[in-house]
């Protein structure tokens, strides 16, 4: 309907052209749902935009828009209100409409073509593989999963990515902190370094380690502890970075490449392997897992370095090589190969994110942690430098969801093994209140994850005051069998002008309202917005419930009634889907 209205506005602006009102007849149509039902069910502000443009009061440029719209079928009235608002009022028949075509189309109702068939990926989690995912990934997996869900229904091609780390020095961390595991399972009294990885998994993956390589890796601790430097001390002196640095390099040295890459791969493999299960289990699943790794394996890190070099963007300054990002509004330069010839973390983004723009995407859109909010310039500027687009390129930074368990906050950290991770947050809320509760708000806001409220099974809990009318209505139809009434779903649709009740026709509105919602969602990478939806059209039914019997002897009455609430039912069905939430039929 909206498009409708911009196509009547649209037609207008080319007439008032010809005659000579405006200048220009290409702008930006907005038009919004009222709150206000007295408002009629649309609005538009065009008048105001181009009053300066016209040279006319908004409310004149308002009585000649209309004067000049065509009639349409679909349009009762037209009003002009406040300082120059058009205001559309929608006919019953147009309204009721809507509820036809929730039956043709089923499961597909709110597909749409904004898309226009635009190849987007969609990259998010990404999560070092050195430990198992926590609750703060869980908001950034159900955003990314919920964002391509809404881009693919309103008409988009979407690849969903997970960026594997694994190279680096966070992946060697990790392979030492297995290693010194491993050596204490083979009876070596080992002095565990502060800025190692201590979560249970290191244990596990050690044990697996030791299984299958009983002490063929072993090395006496003396010869792994024996002149390191000090690592953190109680009064603050010693340096932890150095001191692992130390282990990683010391575990090179003793192991041989081959035996190096058994344990690297033991901690990796494990890692990953729990990651991908886990975010299936938790309804995300990927097209594509890629490495990091593949980057430096195909020469992908030296050629980004030799076209930044051949473009006069890399400067050589104390041994080390550096991208000259000011140049392109970050706020300082920025190390791409460190004086010990190591290549930056910075170094594999700006490869893997050249790779990207090659894949050929309309679209990119990368889902980090808020944490990475000054990365952002730095890689669109690396973009920049290599010729690419980098409008191409939009980074969604997604706020840590913060835990609360019986009012306290929950403290995590990945490197100390103290966090409450995904797996346990699914088992104890459930999948479909995980999904749900995390995108609740804007990516970009704080959120506090209430676990008390997730659990619970009142109307304070969304999610389940939700599912609740969906499963109300599944209810209602299995006592239309029980009470011995006939259902009809064309009777219903032939006799829908009789819902002329105020809940009647609160619900149809909201139920037109649900491929706005998509397109909205999904264009402004914004889910909270369906999740309200559906809380609004799930009061909307309750409400109605509560106030008017569904199964009355009327047989036209009756039908026209259930398949209003049948048509609702769907629409719940639908956004649900996208949410990544379930629809159960029985509570």
């Amino acid at each position: 309907m909206k498009a409708h209205l911009i196509e009547l506005i649209q037609s207008s602006l080319v007439e008032l052209k010809k005659d000579g009102v405006i200048e220009d007849d290409q702008v930006n149509i907005q038009i919004d749902r009222t709150r206000d039902p007295s408002h009629g069910d649309y609005a538009c502000n065009i008048a105001m935009m181009l009053a300066k443009q016209a040279k006319r009061n908004p409310r004149e440029l308002a009585d000649l828009l209309v004067d000049k719209l065509a009639d349409s079928d679909n349009v009762s009235k037209v009003e002009i209100a406040g300082p120059g608002f058009i205001n559309f009022f929608i006919t019953q028949d147009t309204q009721l409409q809507s509820i036809k075509e929730i039956f043709d189309a089923g499961d597909a109702y709110g597909q749409l073509s904004v898309g226009a068939g635009k190849y987007v990926q969609v990259e998010f989690v990404s999560a070092n593989p050195t430990g198992p995912l926590h609750v703060g990934h869980g908001r950034g997996a159900a955003y990314g999963a919920t964002v391509a869900n809404l881009l693919e229904k309103a008409g988009f091609k979407v690849h969903r990515e997970y960026y594997v780390n694994d190279a680096g020095r966070q992946m060697d961390i990790l392979a030492a902190s297995v290693w010194l595991r491993y050596l204490e399972l083979c009876g070596e009294d080992i002095v565990f370094p502060s800025n190692g990885y201590k979560g249970d998994y290191v244990f596990d993956i050690a044990a697996t380690v030791h299984r299958e390589h009983a002490d063929a890796m072993r090395h006496s601790s003396q010869s792994v502890m024996q002149d390191l430097p000090p690592d953190l001390q109680p009064d603050g002196s010693g340096d932890k970075e150095a001191h692992i640095d130390a282990i990683i390099a010391k575990m090179k040295q003793l192991l041989d490449e081959t035996a190096f890459r058994k344990v690297f791969d033991a901690g990796l493999h494990t890692i990953v392997d729990d990651i991908k299960d886990d975010l299936a289990d938790f309804g995300v699943v990927y097209d594509d897992w890629f490495s990091e790794h593949s980057l430096k394996e195909d020469g992908s890190i030296d050629e980004v370095i030799a076209r930044l070099q051949a473009s006069n963007h890399v400067y050589e300054k104390e041994g080390a090589l550096w991208f000259r990002t000011s140049d392109f509004g970050d706020e300082k330069d920025r190390v791409i190969v460190r004086e010990n010839g190591q290549k930056t973390y910075f170094a594999s983004d700006i490869a893997y994110h050249m790779n990207k723009m090659e894949r050929g995407y309309d679209r990119v859109l990368d889902v980090w942690g808020a944490d990475h909010h000054g990365y952002v310039p730095r890689v669109k500027a690396a973009l920049e430098a290599l010729g690419d687009d980098a409008s191409k390129l939009d980074v969604l930074l997604v706020q840590f969801a913060i835990l609360y368990r019986g009012g306290e906050k929950v403290q995590m950290s990945t490197r100390s093994g103290e966090f409450v991770t995904l797996r346990e947050l699914r088992h104890e809320v459930g999948n479909d209140a995980a999904r749900f509760f995390y995108v609740m708000r804007k990516c970009e806001q704080h959120l506090d994850f209430d676990l008390d409220l997730a659990k619970s099974k009142n109307n304070e809990n969304p999610v389940y005051y939700i599912q609740y009318a969906h499963a109300r209505i599944c209810s209602v139809m299995r006592q239309l069998e029980e009470k011995g009434f006939e259902h009809s779903v064309e009777t219903g649709l032939q006799n829908i002008q009789l819902l002329t009740e105020e809940h009647e026709q609160a619900l149809i509105t909201r139920l037109s309202r649900f491929p706005e919602v998509i397109e909205a969602a999904a264009v402004q990478y914004e889910p909270h917005q369906l999740a309200y939806y559906l809380r609004d059209l799930a009061n909307e039914l309750h409400t109605y419930y509560n106030a008017h019997q569904f199964l009355v002897d009327d047989d036209k009455l009756r039908n026209a009634r259930l398949a209003l609430i049948l048509a609702t039912r769907q629409v719940l069905r639908n956004g649900m889907a996208v949410l990544g939430v379930s629809a159960p039929e029985v509570m």
